[in-house]
Protein backbone atom coordinates (compact mmCIF):
# COMPACT_ATOMS: atom_id res chain seq x y z
CA UNK A 1 0.00 0.00 0.00
CA UNK A 2 1.27 3.36 -1.20
CA UNK A 3 0.76 5.65 2.11
CA UNK A 4 2.50 8.58 0.44
CA UNK A 5 0.53 12.03 -0.18
CA UNK A 6 -0.47 13.10 -3.26
CA UNK A 7 0.60 16.10 -5.08
CA UNK A 8 -1.98 17.90 -3.82
CA UNK A 9 -2.54 16.88 -0.47
CA UNK A 10 1.57 17.72 -0.55
CA UNK A 11 0.30 21.26 -1.46
CA UNK A 12 -2.30 21.83 1.10
CA UNK A 13 0.22 20.70 3.68
CA UNK A 14 2.50 23.45 2.50
CA UNK A 15 -0.18 25.76 2.54
CA UNK A 16 -1.22 24.62 6.49
CA UNK A 17 2.43 24.80 7.22
CA UNK A 18 2.63 28.51 6.16
CA UNK A 19 -0.13 29.69 7.37
CA UNK A 20 0.65 28.59 11.26
CA UNK A 21 4.11 29.86 10.43
CA UNK A 22 3.21 33.21 9.77
CA UNK A 23 -0.16 33.35 11.96
CA UNK A 24 0.82 31.54 14.98
CA UNK A 25 4.29 32.39 16.70
CA UNK A 26 3.94 31.86 20.29
CA UNK A 27 3.26 35.86 20.60
CA UNK A 28 0.94 35.93 17.74
CA UNK A 29 -1.32 33.24 19.73
CA UNK A 30 -1.06 35.18 23.01
CA UNK A 31 -2.64 38.70 21.42
CA UNK A 32 -5.19 36.34 19.74
CA UNK A 33 -5.93 34.54 22.99
CA UNK A 34 -6.18 37.78 24.42
CA UNK A 35 -9.10 38.98 22.21
CA UNK A 36 -13.44 39.04 22.53
CA UNK A 37 -13.47 35.86 20.39
CA UNK A 38 -10.36 34.35 21.00
CA UNK A 39 -10.03 33.62 17.47
CA UNK A 40 -9.86 36.01 14.57
CA UNK A 41 -12.37 36.28 11.68
CA UNK A 42 -9.48 37.44 8.90
CA UNK A 43 -7.68 33.93 9.77
CA UNK A 44 -11.22 32.28 9.70
CA UNK A 45 -11.90 34.38 6.14
CA UNK A 46 -8.49 33.33 4.85
CA UNK A 47 -9.41 29.43 5.89
CA UNK A 48 -12.13 29.34 3.39
CA UNK A 49 -10.37 31.25 0.82
CA UNK A 50 -8.04 28.73 0.79
CA UNK A 51 -10.50 26.15 0.57
CA UNK A 52 -9.86 24.03 3.54
CA UNK A 53 -13.98 24.38 5.22
CA UNK A 54 -15.14 22.79 2.11
CA UNK A 55 -12.14 20.11 1.47
CA UNK A 56 -13.76 17.46 3.17
CA UNK A 57 -17.04 17.47 1.64
CA UNK A 58 -18.26 16.24 -1.51
CA UNK A 59 -18.69 18.26 -4.44
CA UNK A 60 -22.46 17.46 -5.03
CA UNK A 61 -22.74 19.20 -1.62
CA UNK A 62 -20.72 21.93 -2.25
CA UNK A 63 -17.33 20.57 -0.92
CA UNK A 64 -14.28 19.89 -3.06
CA UNK A 65 -14.16 15.84 -2.81
CA UNK A 66 -11.75 15.64 -0.07
CA UNK A 67 -12.16 13.23 3.19
CA UNK A 68 -10.20 12.45 6.49
CA UNK A 69 -6.84 12.64 4.86
CA UNK A 70 -7.18 16.06 4.10
CA UNK A 71 -8.81 16.73 7.57
CA UNK A 72 -5.67 15.02 8.88
CA UNK A 73 -3.04 17.38 7.35
CA UNK A 74 -4.62 20.33 7.94
CA UNK A 75 -5.39 18.99 11.64
CA UNK A 76 -1.65 18.17 12.30
CA UNK A 77 -0.37 21.74 10.97
CA UNK A 78 -2.77 23.06 13.43
CA UNK A 79 -1.51 21.13 16.51
CA UNK A 80 1.84 22.79 15.83
CA UNK A 81 0.42 26.28 15.90
CA UNK A 82 -2.13 25.41 18.64
CA UNK A 83 -4.48 26.77 16.14
CA UNK A 84 -7.89 28.51 18.00
CA UNK A 85 -10.13 29.05 14.79
CA UNK A 86 -13.35 26.82 15.55
CA UNK A 87 -12.50 24.14 12.75
CA UNK A 88 -13.06 21.27 14.58
CA UNK A 89 -17.17 22.69 16.42
CA UNK A 90 -17.73 23.76 13.08
CA UNK A 91 -16.51 21.91 10.18
CA UNK A 92 -16.06 18.51 11.31
CA UNK A 93 -18.57 18.49 13.95
CA UNK A 94 -21.48 20.64 12.57
CA UNK A 95 -20.38 20.63 8.97
CA UNK A 96 -19.80 16.78 9.22
CA UNK A 97 -23.76 15.77 11.03
CA UNK A 98 -25.45 18.52 8.42
CA UNK A 99 -23.82 16.48 5.70
CA UNK A 100 -24.47 13.20 6.90
CA UNK A 101 -28.05 13.89 8.27
CA UNK A 102 -29.61 17.24 6.80
CA UNK A 103 -32.03 17.66 3.91
CA UNK A 104 -31.35 18.91 0.71
CA UNK A 105 -32.85 22.54 2.13
CA UNK A 106 -30.59 22.08 5.31
CA UNK A 107 -27.70 21.58 3.44
CA UNK A 108 -28.17 24.93 1.10
CA UNK A 109 -28.79 26.62 3.86
CA UNK A 110 -26.43 25.72 6.13
CA UNK A 111 -23.07 24.21 4.61
CA UNK A 112 -22.63 26.63 1.65
CA UNK A 113 -22.21 29.38 3.77
CA UNK A 114 -20.22 27.33 6.15
CA UNK A 115 -17.55 26.51 3.16
CA UNK A 116 -17.88 30.41 2.37
CA UNK A 117 -16.93 31.12 6.11
CA UNK A 118 -20.35 32.89 6.65
CA UNK A 119 -21.67 30.24 9.15
CA UNK A 120 -20.46 28.64 11.94
CA UNK A 121 -21.45 26.27 14.27
CA UNK A 122 -21.32 24.68 17.92
CA UNK A 123 -22.24 20.69 19.00
CA UNK A 124 -24.29 20.77 22.55
CA UNK A 125 -24.46 17.07 24.45
CA UNK A 126 -22.66 17.09 27.39
CA UNK A 127 -24.48 17.47 30.26
CA UNK A 128 -23.71 17.32 34.02
CA UNK A 129 -24.17 13.50 34.66
CA UNK A 130 -23.20 12.04 31.03
CA UNK A 131 -19.22 11.99 31.29
CA UNK A 132 -18.03 10.44 28.17
CA UNK A 133 -21.80 8.41 27.19
CA UNK A 134 -23.21 9.98 24.58
CA UNK A 135 -26.40 8.61 24.81
CA UNK A 136 -27.17 9.82 28.42
CA UNK A 137 -29.03 12.71 27.51
CA UNK A 138 -31.66 14.49 29.44
CA UNK A 139 -32.78 17.54 27.93
CA UNK A 140 -35.85 16.82 26.95
CA UNK A 141 -37.48 17.82 23.64
CA UNK A 142 -40.89 17.56 23.62
CA UNK A 143 -43.73 18.33 20.51
CA UNK A 144 -45.25 21.81 20.54
CA UNK A 145 -47.97 22.40 17.58
CA UNK A 146 -46.15 21.67 14.44
CA UNK A 147 -42.58 22.64 16.51
CA UNK A 148 -40.78 21.89 19.12
CA UNK A 149 -40.13 22.88 22.59
CA UNK A 150 -36.34 22.16 24.59
CA UNK A 151 -35.50 22.36 27.91
CA UNK A 152 -32.61 21.35 30.19
CA UNK A 153 -28.95 22.04 29.76
CA UNK A 154 -26.01 21.45 28.10
CA UNK A 155 -22.05 21.87 29.40
CA UNK A 156 -18.89 22.75 27.65
CA UNK A 157 -20.10 23.33 24.55
CA UNK A 158 -16.92 24.93 22.42
CA UNK A 159 -17.55 27.75 20.21
CA UNK A 160 -21.36 28.11 21.38
CA UNK A 161 -20.41 32.28 21.75
CA UNK A 162 -19.48 32.57 17.76
CA UNK A 163 -22.19 29.85 16.18
CA UNK A 164 -24.80 31.19 14.33
CA UNK A 165 -26.89 27.68 14.55
CA UNK A 166 -26.11 25.29 17.64
CA UNK A 167 -26.19 21.28 17.16
CA UNK A 168 -28.78 19.95 20.25
CA UNK A 169 -28.58 16.66 21.11
CA UNK A 170 -32.01 16.50 23.06
CA UNK A 171 -34.09 12.82 24.20
CA UNK A 172 -37.39 12.80 22.40
CA UNK A 173 -37.75 9.78 23.49
CA UNK A 174 -36.95 6.36 26.23
CA UNK A 175 -35.21 6.73 29.11
CA UNK A 176 -31.69 7.69 30.06
CA UNK A 177 -29.04 6.54 28.33
CA UNK A 178 -30.73 4.54 25.88
CA UNK A 179 -29.37 5.18 22.00
CA UNK A 180 -32.57 5.01 20.57
CA UNK A 181 -34.84 8.10 21.17
CA UNK A 182 -32.26 10.84 20.81
CA UNK A 183 -32.95 13.75 17.91
CA UNK A 184 -30.40 16.53 16.87
CA UNK A 185 -32.24 20.16 16.55
CA UNK A 186 -30.78 23.01 15.22
CA UNK A 187 -31.03 25.94 17.18
CA UNK A 188 -30.18 29.48 16.54
CA UNK A 189 -27.73 30.74 18.27
CA UNK A 190 -29.95 34.04 19.76
CA UNK A 191 -33.45 31.93 20.32
CA UNK A 192 -35.63 33.17 22.81
CA UNK A 193 -35.27 31.32 26.12
CA UNK A 194 -31.41 30.37 25.81
CA UNK A 195 -28.71 31.64 28.00
CA UNK A 196 -25.11 31.38 28.01
CA UNK A 197 -22.87 31.62 30.31
CA UNK A 198 -18.95 31.60 28.70
CA UNK A 199 -15.86 31.13 29.53
CA UNK A 200 -12.34 30.38 28.12
CA UNK A 201 -10.97 26.76 28.40
CA UNK A 202 -7.82 25.73 30.40
CA UNK A 203 -6.13 25.44 27.04
CA UNK A 204 -7.19 28.68 25.96
CA UNK A 205 -10.19 27.56 23.66
CA UNK A 206 -13.86 29.09 24.64
CA UNK A 207 -16.93 27.00 25.32
CA UNK A 208 -20.34 27.54 27.19
CA UNK A 209 -22.31 26.41 29.48
CA UNK A 210 -26.04 26.90 28.15
CA UNK A 211 -29.93 26.63 29.56
CA UNK A 212 -32.94 26.17 27.32
CA UNK A 213 -36.05 27.27 29.04
CA UNK A 214 -38.63 26.39 26.71
CA UNK A 215 -37.31 27.07 23.48
CA UNK A 216 -39.56 26.64 20.30
CA UNK A 217 -38.12 25.45 17.10
CA UNK A 218 -39.73 24.85 13.99
CA UNK A 219 -40.35 21.22 12.40
CA UNK A 220 -37.05 22.23 10.04
CA UNK A 221 -35.44 22.26 13.06
CA UNK A 222 -35.00 18.48 12.96
CA UNK A 223 -31.90 16.99 11.51
CA UNK A 224 -32.34 13.86 10.39
CA UNK A 225 -34.75 11.55 11.57
CA UNK A 226 -36.34 12.31 15.03
CA UNK A 227 -35.26 9.43 17.78
CA UNK A 228 -32.44 8.06 15.22
CA UNK A 229 -29.79 10.40 16.00
CA UNK A 230 -27.78 8.78 17.82
CA UNK A 231 -25.56 6.46 14.90
CA UNK A 232 -25.35 10.20 13.24
CA UNK A 233 -23.88 11.12 16.86
CA UNK A 234 -21.53 8.48 16.92
CA UNK A 235 -20.04 8.61 13.55
CA UNK A 236 -19.65 12.50 13.60
CA UNK A 237 -17.87 11.66 16.98
CA UNK A 238 -15.21 9.13 15.50
CA UNK A 239 -14.39 11.50 12.95
CA UNK A 240 -13.99 14.24 15.37
CA UNK A 241 -12.04 12.13 17.47
CA UNK A 242 -9.64 10.85 14.35
CA UNK A 243 -9.04 14.91 13.81
CA UNK A 244 -8.12 15.25 17.39
CA UNK A 245 -5.96 12.75 16.86
CA UNK A 246 -4.14 14.45 14.46
CA UNK A 247 -3.64 17.71 16.10
CA UNK A 248 -2.05 15.80 18.93
CA UNK A 249 0.77 14.91 16.50
CA UNK A 250 1.21 17.98 15.81
CA UNK A 251 1.36 18.79 19.23
CA UNK A 252 3.58 16.24 20.16
CA UNK A 253 6.02 17.30 16.95
CA UNK A 254 6.49 21.36 18.21
CA UNK A 255 6.52 19.91 22.00
CA UNK A 256 9.47 17.52 21.34
CA UNK A 257 11.49 19.50 19.06
CA UNK A 258 11.11 22.91 21.59
CA UNK A 259 12.02 19.98 24.24
CA UNK A 260 15.20 18.99 22.22
CA UNK A 261 16.39 22.48 20.95
CA UNK A 262 16.10 23.10 24.93
CA UNK A 263 18.16 20.23 26.16
CA UNK A 264 20.98 21.38 23.10
CA UNK A 265 21.46 25.09 24.94
CA UNK A 266 20.67 24.54 28.54
CA UNK A 267 24.17 23.92 29.96
CA UNK A 268 25.18 21.92 33.08
CA UNK A 269 28.33 21.15 35.27
CA UNK A 270 29.52 22.68 32.02
CA UNK A 271 28.17 20.96 29.29
CA UNK A 272 24.30 21.04 27.38
CA UNK A 273 22.25 18.75 29.44
CA UNK A 274 21.37 17.01 26.12
CA UNK A 275 24.81 15.04 26.39
CA UNK A 276 23.98 13.02 29.20
CA UNK A 277 22.70 9.76 27.86
CA UNK A 278 19.77 9.62 30.05
CA UNK A 279 17.58 12.52 28.18
CA UNK A 280 19.07 11.58 24.99
CA UNK A 281 17.46 8.35 25.73
CA UNK A 282 14.32 10.04 26.90
CA UNK A 283 14.34 12.23 23.75
CA UNK A 284 14.36 9.09 21.84
CA UNK A 285 11.56 7.45 23.74
CA UNK A 286 9.57 10.93 23.23
CA UNK A 287 10.26 10.62 19.25
CA UNK A 288 8.80 7.08 19.13
CA UNK A 289 5.84 7.87 21.22
CA UNK A 290 5.03 10.49 18.86
CA UNK A 291 5.70 8.17 15.88
CA UNK A 292 3.75 5.33 17.42
CA UNK A 293 0.60 8.20 17.72
CA UNK A 294 1.29 9.34 14.02
CA UNK A 295 0.66 5.47 12.48
CA UNK A 296 -2.14 5.51 14.55
CA UNK A 297 -4.16 8.60 13.64
CA UNK A 298 -2.91 7.43 9.63
CA UNK A 299 -4.41 4.21 10.55
CA UNK A 300 -7.63 5.58 11.51
CA UNK A 301 -8.09 8.17 9.14
CA UNK A 302 -7.67 5.60 6.70
CA UNK A 303 -10.36 3.31 7.99
CA UNK A 304 -12.97 6.23 9.41
CA UNK A 305 -15.04 6.10 6.11
CA UNK A 306 -15.38 2.36 6.11
CA UNK A 307 -18.97 0.79 5.79
CA UNK A 308 -18.35 -1.37 8.63
CA UNK A 309 -19.58 0.91 11.79
CA UNK A 310 -17.65 -1.45 14.18
CA UNK A 311 -14.53 -1.18 12.13
CA UNK A 312 -14.73 2.78 12.82
CA UNK A 313 -15.47 2.65 16.07
CA UNK A 314 -12.54 1.00 16.99
CA UNK A 315 -10.35 2.43 14.66
CA UNK A 316 -11.08 5.50 16.08
CA UNK A 317 -11.17 4.65 20.26
CA UNK A 318 -7.56 2.52 19.38
CA UNK A 319 -6.13 5.74 17.80
CA UNK A 320 -7.61 7.73 20.68
CA UNK A 321 -5.84 5.27 23.30
CA UNK A 322 -2.23 5.72 21.54
CA UNK A 323 -2.33 9.80 21.88
CA UNK A 324 -3.43 9.26 25.19
CA UNK A 325 -0.56 7.37 26.15
CA UNK A 326 1.67 9.45 23.15
CA UNK A 327 0.62 12.45 24.26
CA UNK A 328 1.12 11.94 28.43
CA UNK A 329 4.55 10.98 27.67
CA UNK A 330 5.80 13.29 25.71
CA UNK A 331 3.78 16.57 27.84
CA UNK A 332 5.65 15.26 31.16
CA UNK A 333 8.71 14.38 29.51
CA UNK A 334 9.25 17.88 28.55
CA UNK A 335 7.73 19.33 31.60
CA UNK A 336 10.76 17.44 33.61
CA UNK A 337 13.37 18.35 30.84
CA UNK A 338 12.69 21.74 31.38
CA UNK A 339 12.80 21.51 35.03
CA UNK A 340 10.35 24.25 37.16
CA UNK A 341 9.86 26.47 33.93
CA UNK A 342 8.55 23.49 32.27
CA UNK A 343 4.62 24.55 33.60
CA UNK A 344 4.93 28.32 33.27
CA UNK A 345 2.65 30.46 30.87
CA UNK A 346 6.03 31.82 29.60
CA UNK A 347 7.40 28.66 27.92
CA UNK A 348 5.00 26.96 24.62
CA UNK A 349 5.78 23.62 26.70
CA UNK A 350 3.06 23.76 29.20
CA UNK A 351 0.87 25.37 26.40
CA UNK A 352 1.28 22.37 24.01
CA UNK A 353 0.65 19.84 27.52
CA UNK A 354 -2.26 21.60 28.64
CA UNK A 355 -3.85 21.24 25.12
CA UNK A 356 -2.61 17.02 24.96
CA UNK A 357 -4.37 16.59 28.48
CA UNK A 358 -7.72 18.16 26.65
CA UNK A 359 -7.51 15.93 23.77
CA UNK A 360 -6.88 13.42 25.84
CA UNK A 361 -10.10 13.79 28.10
CA UNK A 362 -12.50 15.42 25.20
CA UNK A 363 -15.08 12.60 24.20
CA UNK A 364 -13.51 10.09 26.33
CA UNK A 365 -9.69 9.63 27.74
CA UNK A 366 -7.53 6.88 27.50
CA UNK A 367 -9.62 4.16 29.73
CA UNK A 368 -12.66 5.29 28.37
CA UNK A 369 -12.01 4.35 24.62
CA UNK A 370 -9.79 1.33 25.87
CA UNK A 371 -12.35 -0.34 27.65
CA UNK A 372 -14.72 0.49 24.46
CA UNK A 373 -12.16 -1.10 22.16
CA UNK A 374 -12.19 -4.47 24.13
CA UNK A 375 -15.51 -4.51 24.29
CA UNK A 376 -15.97 -4.00 20.28
CA UNK A 377 -13.37 -6.34 20.00
CA UNK A 378 -15.28 -8.89 21.80
CA UNK A 379 -18.64 -8.52 20.52
CA UNK A 380 -17.12 -8.82 16.76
Amino acid sequence: MDLSLSDEQKQLQDAAERFVRDKYTFENRRKIVATDRGWLPENWAQMAELGWLGMSFKEEDGGYGGGPIETMIVMEQFGKGLVLEPFLPTVVLGGGMIAAAGSAAQKEALLTPMIEGKKQFAFAWLERQSRYNLADVSLKATKDGSGWSLSGHKGVVYNAASADQIIVLARTAGGAREEKGLTLFLVDGNAKGLSRRDYPTQDALRASELTFDKVSVGADAVLGTVDAAFPVVEDAVDRAIVALCAEATGCMDAINAATLEYIKTRKQFGVPIGKFQVLQHRMVDCFTNAQEARSMTLMASLKIEDKDPVVRHKAASGAKVQIGKSGRFCGQSAVQMHGGMGVTDELSVSHYFKRLTMIDLIFGNQQHHLTRYSNLAMAA
